[in-house]
């Protein structure tokens, strides 16, 4: 888990925290996919954080364990038991931007966690705003391939999977609001089902 905010529309600021306001109608939004292979998430019911980035957010990891030829196996998200990083499917996998945008806020963290083991600093972030005012941030991504003021389109990679910050494993945090609304994810399905499958495996 990890606290972030955006103090203004055009300006990132993860120190500032307000919280979020309940909403009687929880709003949603459809983002494009985060990852191009298989993946399942987490997400943090309303009330389990407070922050906006954090609040009905959703931690996405990859998983993988299915044999393309033969279609045995079930998905899981490490090969042998998860103690290593390099152990997870989604391990350095490329990150996609959520819609097109502007970056408003890069944060780079090369520290690798241990897998089960949380760490203390600032997670590895990178903030995006849409046209219509809607924010959206990753957290836990690292080797990060975008600026702060750089326009991105959706799908566009803009980092890989991390360890970093507050995280216990290798997945990618994303939050989603405008304002003081935090928003329900939802993914474009149909841009996700158009990778092949072999190419997501």
């Amino acid at each position: 888990m990890f606290l972030f905010v955006a103090a203004a529309i055009d300006a990132f600021n993860p120190m500032t925290l307000p919280q979020v306001k309940p909403a009687v109608h929880v709003p949603v939004v459809e983002l494009a996919p985060v990852f191009h292979e298989p993946f399942v998430c987490g997400e943090h019911p309303y009330g389990s954080l407070h922050y906006v980035g954090d609040a009905l957010g959703r931690d996405c990891v990859i998983v993988g364990g299915i044999d393309p030829s033969t279609g045995d196996g079930f998905p899981r998200p490490f090969r042998t038991s998860g103690a290593t990083n390099a152990d997870w499917y989604g391990w350095h996998s490329a990150v996609h931007a959520p819609f097109s945008g502007r970056v408003v806020g890069v944060h780079e963290n090369a520290l690798e966690n241990t897998p089960g083991r949380s760490g203390k600093d600032l997670a590895g972030y990178v903030a995006f705003r849409r046209s219509d005012g809607l924010m959206v941030t990753y957290a836990h991504v690292t080797n990060v391939t975008v600026k702060v003021g750089e326009t991105v389109v959706a799908g566009q990679v803009v980092g890989v999977v991390g360890n970093n910050g507050h995280a216990r494993m290798p997945h990618i945090h994303i939050g989603a609001w405008r304002g003081t609304t935090a928003y329900q994810i939802r993914w474009n399905l149909y841009a996700e089902g158009r990778v092949p499958a072999l190419q997501r495996q």
